[in-house]
């Protein structure tokens, strides 16, 4: 228990920092324009994994009869509206309008919802500047650090940011488990044919 606790606060202390300051730096861009790239068999079908995945349902299972139990035993309202849901639910829900690109798709403007829940950049931080072409292949060969221009590598104090006893469905977190859950390589041939890694 001390160990969850711990961990929680230093994720909530370096989730608190990197949205400070990458919310001044670094705009995010929506799961969709990542997809441009991430969405062959050949280089790890990313997209289709993120699809099949529990974090593109985050927000739409906040609809489900479930989530509406909860959030009325808990004096919430609408979970689909309810900060204390959505802070988990969707991709930095807390992040001021500015920190979204114009074309951010996932945040529809005219009633406030999310609707692609947990998109890449929850994990990988707003991709503004390393959705290039250029940026991705200098960061993939190992030319660029992807942090120097916003790129998250995902941790464990990230992922316990959400799955945590704060939720009221948390039922433990095993991050070997989950991350095998959610796994989206790029396949080691494509590497070696692409970058000779």
């Amino acid at each position: 228990m001390l160990r969850v606790l711990t961990t929680l606060i230093a994720a909530l202390i370096v989730l608190s920092f990197a949205t400070t300051a990458l919310a001044e730096d670094y705009q995010y861009i929506g799961a969709y324009k990542c997809f441009m790239c991430h969405k062959k068999d050949k280089s790890g079908n990313q997209m289709q994994n993120w699809l099949d995945g529990p974090h593109s349902k985050a927000y739409e299972t906040l609809a489900s009869e479930e989530s509406h139990a909860i959030a009325k035993e808990m004096g919430l309202g609408d979970p689909q509206k309810a900060d204390e849901c959505l802070k988990c639910h969707v991709t930095d829900h807390d992040a001021p309008a500015s920190a979204y690109d114009d074309r951010f798709k996932a945040k529809d403007k005219s009633d406030d919802h999310f609707v692609d829940g947990v998109g890449c950049e929850a994990c990988h931080g707003p991709g503004s500047e390393y959705k290039s072409m250029k940026a991705m292949k200098d960061i993939t060969a190992g030319e660029l650090d992807g942090a120097t221009v916003g790129l998250w590598t995902p941790d464990e104090a990230l992922c316990v940011s959400c799955h945590n006893e704060e939720s009221p469905t948390f039922k433990g977190f095993d991050l070997e488990e989950y991350m095998a859950e959610i796994a989206h390589p790029i396949p080691a041939d494509y590497l070696a044919e692409k970058y000779g890694k």
